[in-house]
């Protein structure tokens, strides 16, 4: 287990951002940075997703569609691998996990899987290793962008996406990106992750 403890994430100071102007705003903001890298946190172990067909596929039980609907994105998620290569901007995603995989997490991982044969940066880090971190509930699902910009996602007890809130403060926002980062360091790549846990699993039931 690790010793982390979770920096504070002031609501009051954060502004919050519903769906179109969190999207525009992180897009720009993303699309801007050179020579600085970004980061992903992900905690929840089932989210809602919208406007995706290979998630649709899951809903439907389909587990070969979904997969199919993967490898069709493969080029996609080469070019953006290569896109950051050339800025110099890794996004470099951790995402916590418990076991056993919920249907949602053993699509997801196969997804990141995929991403990062394209060459995108993740690690896996078992929930129990942030325990520490998580005495007043689980942390928060978040991303920051060269070091200045965080948004915390906020979803619903469903795991749909509900609005973002966005912090800028270095004060909030650099202790996270320490807090990230030692995390990430101890965390396992998501390819020998997968080979170990994911892989030989059979297809997950519809979610």
């Amino acid at each position: 287990m690790l010793d982390l403890r979770a920096p504070s994430l002031p609501s009051e100071q954060g502004e919050l951002l519903d769906d179109d102007p969190y999207v525009s705003d992180f897009r720009a903001r993303r699309k801007a940075i050179r020579n600085g890298e970004s980061w992903k946190l992900e905690r929840r172990q089932h989210f809602e997703e919208q406007d995706s067909p290979t998630r649709d596929a899951l809903r439907r039980g389909d587990w070969q569609e979904a997969l199919r609907l993967f490898e069709a994105r493969l080029d996609e998620a080469r070019r953006t691998a290569e896109d950051d290569r050339r800025r110099s901007s890794p996004f470099r995603r951790l995402r916590v996990v418990e076991e056993p995989l919920t249907p949602y997490m053993q699509w997801e991982l196969n997804w990141l899987h995929m991403r990062a044969e394209a060459g995108h940066q993740c690690r896996v880090l078992h929930a129990k290793e942030v325990a520490t971190a998580e005495t007043d509930g689980l942390l928060p699902e978040i991303v920051v962008l060269d070091g200045k910009t965080l948004y915390e996602i906020l979803y619903t007890e469903k795991g749909a996406f509900e609005r973002a809130r966005r912090f800028t403060d270095p004060d909030v926002v650099k202790p996270w990106v320490a807090f990230v980062k030692e995390a990430y360091a101890v965390a396992e790549d998501i390819q020998s992750y997968f080979e170990r846990v994911v892989a030989h699993l059979p297809p997950p039931p519809a979610a």
